[in-house]
């Protein structure tokens, strides 16, 4: 099988795709700043925002799933009001430059990148600079794709337990369909692998939800009484902070599902 380089491979999704990439029997090499305990992977270290040890780890690859971002908000769980000015580049923008350049000089035979569903019209400065590494994959002499997901149900549950001691809850009223990491990372894989190019359909998972009634389904499953206070939002308002419903593929699991599995792992933690 021909060598496949993943980035972000430590991240949520990232596991998510090496484990799928190892199951399916893939050779896989992640690059990633340390290496992990698992011994089924080839590590590369060092760090995309750097370009450190980025030319030695694309050595001999064919095939890179670039799945590495910086976005505090998702490190964090939760806004702060710089992040309505302002994101961090350095590896979203000036890494994927890099990437593109040096698989380039490698020989790598296809640049997978995974991108965010709405970028076009959504205003928030992550998304513009998650905008402007896409742009820079589409426009790269290297063979590439772009797959665009949803927004993963594991981030909503961090952004909604971390307003959890709030008695109020301002929820925007709008509609879109987070998506499975589990759901995302099976269609990387076959993206990656059946000889397709370009932008291919975006996923995103199986229900239009509205955000008003994914914050009551959490407090449901947390046991939680909070009022929800529904903010209403212009449908350009919606699309400028990235709440939009995707056209393409659908995963299968739902956030009833994801609330579910959740739920033990929090009596669990109790």
């Amino acid at each position: 099988m021909s060598l496949v380089l993943v980035t972000g491979g430590t991240g949520h999704l990232g596991r998510d795709l090496v484990d799928q990439l190892v199951q399916a029997g893939h050779r896989v090499r992640v690059f990633a700043r340390s290496p992990q305990a698992r011994t089924d992977v080839e590590w590369a270290i060092g760090d995309l925002a750097t370009g450190q040890g980025l030319r030695t780890a694309l050595n001999d690859v064919h095939t890179v799933i670039n799945a590495a971002t910086h976005s505090p908000i998702a490190r964090r769980g939760g806004f702060r009001p710089v992040d309505f000015f302002k994101s961090p580049s350095a590896v979203d923008v000036e890494g994927t430059a890099r990437l593109l350049a040096f698989s380039h000089d490698a020989g790598v035979q296809h640049v997978l990148q995974v991108s965010i569903v709405g970028l076009d019209e959504a205003t928030l400065p992550y998304a513009r600079v998650k905008l402007a590494g896409e742009q820079l994959v589409r426009q790269s002499h290297v063979s590439w794709s772009v797959v665009r997901a949803m927004p993963f149900h594991y981030l909503l549950e961090d952004l909604l337990a971390g307003v959890s001691g709030l008695p109020v809850w301002p929820i925007p009223r709008a509609t879109f369909n987070p998506v499975d990491i589990s759901d995302v990372a099976d269609y990387l894989v076959r993206c990656a692998f059946d000889g397709g190019r370009g932008m291919r359909a975006e996923i995103g998972g199986p229900d239009d939800l509205c955000l008003v009634e994914i914050a009551r389904q959490f407090q449901a499953a947390r046991g939680l009484r909070r009022v929800i206070l529904p903010v209403p939002l212009s449908d350009k308002a919606a699309r400028g902070m990235g709440f939009v419903v995707s056209q393409g593929v659908r995963g299968t699991r739902s956030w009833a599902d994801w609330l579910k599995q959740a739920s033990g792992r929090w009596r669990s933690a109790a």
